[in-house]
């Protein structure tokens, strides 16, 4: 019989290795953050694949929580209260397709009941098999699902008391769960958050980034942060810097390629106001957006409008930086603050320009930043959205808190 007593770690699962740039591996990352900063024993759990040969004791003790690694700190942003436990996937997992030699069921049939199990109180993941494996296994669980699919929900899952609660971030999955089988009671609706490091000034790196990427002192800077794909509107913030060829436009972000593609297309098009500067890393980012005279979110129209979970928008708010953002149906809520000081038509560069000569003539950069963006974030902190999803939880269920 297990000791229920060594039952402490809150787990996150992701099945993706890390570090990558993909806005979703942020999410669970800084959620798992949040979970750890709150006090309680937190482990951050995902695939090590770099492993050429078998390692006879790392896979006869596979689960072992270490302290964070730096790189992912720097990548991510993180505290020094999570801990991790990079699962060790060597040849030939994930080298043939086959469920016998997936990393992710390798990590729900092998690891999880054998050795991640035994010191488990809570998991928490986006994905759907391990949330699975867990409940089989008698481990309470908490669901993210930000993404629609029209796979039904297994019924003796999302009926199982062991499963918490799920989470989603717009009202519109939240109804496409349902649909599909999650009952009601079990589904909340939460935003994601901002890292609490963000709030902090930086005024020193913020005025490196605007010498370094400023070729006039005099010049207006409006940044981008995010993923470098077409329906986020980097075509038409591509267009909006041709209309203003005076301005000098940053995108953060993007894979390798996409910011390849995109420096060759500036550079066909004969646009030399626009740079493209790869993934930042998450400690840097924060000054470059503070950097900025204006933060630009151009997502377009179309059915990714619906549901886009704003994740960059809170860090984006966090900065203090004047924001002009398109009218989407995901940000509709935030219409009736001040938190965005302009909103424009989405797939209509000209109107967007517009909005930016009229915020940059009518909001002066202010290197602390202004401060009713910044009040309006304190409450999307990935803390507090923490507390809430585990405010849900049965109190004999939750993991424990270090004291």
């Amino acid at each position: 019989m297990k000791n229920s007593t060594l039952k402490e770690h809150y787990i996150f699962f992701i099945g993706e290795e890390l570090p990558q740039p993909e806005a979703h591996l942020v999410q669970s990352t800084n959620a798992a953050n949040a979970a750890a900063n709150l006090g309680y024993s937190t482990v951050l759990v995902y695939p090590h694949k770099k492993a050429k040969v078998i390692n006879i004791a790392n896979i006869a003790r596979p689960f072992q929580p270490i302290k964070t690694p730096t790189e992912l700190v720097k990548y991510y942003n993180l505290h020094d209260k999570l801990k991790v436990a990079p699962l060790p996937m060597p040849w030939p997992i994930d080298h043939f397709r086959s469920k016998f030699t997936d990393s992710n069921t390798i990590a729900s049939k092998y690891y999880l009941p054998f050795h991640i199990l035994p010191t488990t109180k809570l998991v928490h993941s986006r994905n759907w098999n391990f949330v699975k494996a867990a409940i089989k296994n008698g481990v309470p669980a908490i669901y993210e699902h930000h993404h629609h699919e029209d796979k039904l929900f297994e019924p003796e899952i999302v009926t199982n008391p062991l499963l918490q609660i799920a989470v989603t971030v717009v009202d519109t999955i939240r109804e496409s769960m349902i649909k599909n089988g999650m009952p009601p009671e079990k589904v909340i609706r939460l935003h994601n958050g901002f890292n609490r490091l963000f709030m902090q000034r930086q005024p020193e790196k913020a005025a490196e980034w605007r010498k370094k990427l400023l070729p006039d002192e005099n010049q207006k800077l409006v940044v981008y942060a995010g993923a470098l794909q077409q329906f986020k509107g980097i075509d038409v913030l591509i267009d909006v810097a041709n209309e203003m060829p005076n301005v000098q436009f940053a995108c953060a972000g993007g894979k390798p390629t996409e910011v390849e593609y995109y420096q060759q297309f500036v550079t066909k098009k004969q646009i030399h106001n626009i740079k493209f500067l790869g993934y930042v890393l998450h400690n840097e980012l924060a000054s470059l957006l503070q950097a900025a005279d204006v933060l630009a979110h151009p997502h377009c129209s179309g059915k990714a409008a619906t549901f886009t979970s704003p994740l960059k928008l809170f860090d984006y708010f966090a900065s203090g930086t004047p924001i002009v953002a398109t009218e989407i149906p995901s940000l509709v809520e935030f219409k009736d603050t001040q938190s965005i000081t302009a909103w424009c038509e989405p797939d209509n560069p000209s109107n967007f320009a517009e909005c930016l000569k009229q915020v940059l003539e009518t909001h002066p950069r202010k290197v602390e930043g202004y401060p009713d963006s910044i009040e309006f974030v304190k409450q999307f902190s990935w803390e507090n959205r923490a507390a809430k999803i585990l405010s849900y939880v049965d109190e004999s269920l939750l993991p424990s808190l270090i004291v």
